[in-house]
């Protein structure tokens, strides 16, 4: 393949759209229904991390005994009730995912979440931006692991030397760094470190076609 932008991959939570509000209110309702307490440094530890992560870690904190895969529907069927009415793109989002879809390029939203939840807010954001979505239900290990962002670089046929993710998350930045991408980073809840080929960026009104491909040339 030539030395060319080959693909622009996409976080979801946190980056696109602004559902870590809602995740929030969501995990402390579900930590309440166990017996504990929940607050926004328990939230931060899990950002960007895997499903059954968030589970463990909920029934670890509360000693509750009920099955993990019980407390997973609760957290699924809280967030799918309140993005029935719609979810925010953060700024920038929808400009950025339409100018990198006009200017020809292959797109993949490569989320932690489930499909269930990933087609909730594409319901809202539009599937016509991605030519290719995974989720937690596409793989065996989520991020920090690599193999979601390894997955959706091999379903688009690109190489991660010339690719670019967009991410919000350490563990979103781990996964992509892994996988051989480079990234640009947008933290949101948690602070996200300088490094070799990683850009961070306060928003994506800050990032267009042209700072992306310079990091493919560069």
């Amino acid at each position: 393949m030539s030395e060319h932008l080959h693909a622009v991959l996409f976080d979801m939570d946190g980056l696109l759209v602004d559902t870590e509000k809602l995740w929030g209110l969501v995990e402390a309702e579900v930590v309440e229904r166990l017996g504990g307490e929940w607050g926004p440094d328990h939230q931060e530890r899990l950002v960007g991390g895997s499903w059954d992560a968030t589970v463990a870690y909920m029934l670890g904190l509360t000693g509750a005994d009920v099955a993990p895969e019980v407390v997973g529907r609760w957290l699924l069927d809280g967030m799918l009730t309140r993005l029935e009415s719609g979810v925010e793109p953060l700024p920038g989002a929808l400009e950025l995912l339409t100018e990198v879809k006009a200017g020809g390029v292959r797109t993949a939203l490569v989320t932690a979440s489930l499909r269930p939840m990933a087609d909730a807010v594409l319901a809202s954001i539009g599937r016509h931006h991605f030519d290719v979505i995974v989720t937690a239900d596409d793989v065996t290990r989520t991020k920090p692991d690599p193999e979601p962002y390894d997955l959706a670089l091999r379903l688009l046929g690109a190489d991660p030397r010339h690719t670019v993710v967009c991410e919000d998350s350490p563990n979103g930045v781990a996964a992509a760094t892994a996988a051989g991408c480079h990234v640009i980073a947008v933290p949101n809840l948690v602070p996200i470190e300088a490094a070799p080929r990683r850009t961070i960026v306060e928003s994506l009104l800050d990032v267009d076609l042209s700072l992306i491909r310079s990091l493919v040339s560069a």
